[in-house]
């Protein structure tokens, strides 16, 4: 009889003990994806101003952007603001995670640049930054062709993304974009899921542009430089960024 007792009070306990044990491995696994508790990470956007931003080539911020509810907006506004919105960075970064958000409206499309270098020789700044597309893959025709090289996540022209994770238009999308020359590796993870991988410098970067729409003069520097600013592309349609941040690699 005192054996079944104390066989109950250890199956008792026991079970009083389950649930906490299971709490701290959900905490411990949320704490572990959770940026915000990591270190070295740096804001690039505080969420109320364009602090540490200007359009491009020149050494103020576009009127056609806007700070709506935490997030960075492109609004073209018909004609009044005309093209050539795009927006850079102050700073240059060389190798680096970056971490932004993007909600796109229906039947948009934007983009999000690295390795940006200002200069009046170059009109725009894809002319030397690579591009992580931005659509609406749901409406716009980039999505439709095959293969996928301006989806959402594709690195534009260059890499099709293994797999549309792409929320719809309307709703927030979260990119991690990962640039490192020193191992040759950059890759695109969209909605906690690894879509493209690609190398970002030498021979196997010009292999890679070879044939491309930036294998010509026109493009003769682009992603040539290691060092340039981020940008956020005006491509004529409402876009909107938050939570904008990013870390160097050593």
């Amino acid at each position: 009889m005192k054996n079944i007792i104390l066989l109950t009070g250890i199956f008792i306990l026991a079970c009083q003990d389950q649930p906490k044990n299971k709490i701290t491995e959900e905490n411990s696994t949320k704490t572990e994806f959770n940026e915000s508790t990591e270190a070295n990470w740096i804001n690039l956007f505080d969420g109320k101003t364009f602090n540490g931003w200007h359009q491009y080539n020149k050494t103020e911020m576009s009127p056609a952007w806007s700070v709506e509810d935490g997030a960075m907006v492109f609004t073209p506004n018909g004609k009044k603001y005309g093209g050539g919105h795009n927006i850079v960075t102050d700073d240059e970064y060389t190798n680096f995670e970056l971490s932004l958000e993007w909600k796109i409206s229906e039947g948009g499309n934007s983009g999000i640049f690295w390795g940006v270098k200002e200069d009046p020789k170059y009109f725009e700044a894809y002319q030397t930054g690579p591009e992580v597309q931005v659509l609406d893959n749901d409406r716009h025709p980039d999505a439709k062709a095959n293969p996928k090289y301006h989806q959402a996540g594709a690195l534009y022209d260059l890499v099709q993304p293994s797999k549309d994770v792409c929320n719809p238009a309307g709703s927030w999308n979260k990119v991690i974009l990962m640039v490192n020359h020193i191992s040759n590796k950059g890759s695109i993870k969209l909605n906690n899921t690894e879509i493209a991988t690609f190398p970002v410098n030498g021979e196997p970067w010009k292999e890679l542009v070879s044939g491309s729409k930036f294998d010509n003069e026109t493009f003769s520097d682009f992603g040539r430089f290691k060092t340039g600013k981020i940008g956020l592309q005006d491509h004529g349609d409402v876009v909107s960024y938050r939570n904008i941040k990013i870390r160097e690699i050593d």
